[in-house]
């Protein structure tokens, strides 16, 4: 590996707003040959909002499959890029900031809005606490 990049993680979280970062991402990771990761968190805490302990289950399993889709469309975009996956289960930013700092790596490529873009006018709520507390140099890709 030559890039000033070594490794990198692109969050994703599967939306079109989120297309554009996991764009980016692919592109500097070719250019940098670093080693890319791919990381989307199933986030739990709609599953706590009283639901019913019967349906708990079916949505984690629509959560799941939602994530792995999101993955494989990665993948798709990556094309002959030698990439990881990973599907987590938690607090988007608690869970993407832990996942920088154990896998070691260099760059953290985000979104500015995803999902829930309603949390923050300009920069989403999980890419703000991205900012604040990944240990490494993040990335914050607007949609285009």
């Amino acid at each position: 590996m030559t890039g000033i990049y070594q490794k990198i993680v692109i969050a994703t979280d599967g939306s079109e707003k989120n297309l554009s970062a996991v764009i980016e991402g692919l592109m500097i990771a070719r250019v940098s040959r670093a080693r890319l990761e791919i990381v989307y968190v199933i986030d739990t805490k709609p599953l706590y909002t009283g639901v019913i302990e019967e349906s708990y289950a079916g949505m984690y399993d629509t959560l799941r499959e939602e994530g792995e889709l999101a993955l494989g469309q990665v993948r798709e975009l990556a094309g002959d890029l030698e990439i990881e996956t990973f599907l987590l289960t938690g607090k988007p930013a608690t869970e993407i900031a832990r996942f920088v700092k154990e896998r070691g790596a260099d760059l953290l490529v985000i979104g500015t809005q995803g999902k829930t873009g309603l949390g923050k006018l300009i920069l989403g709520s999980v890419a703000e606490s991205i900012i604040r507390t990944a240990p490494c140099s993040v990335l914050v890709v607007r949609k285009s």
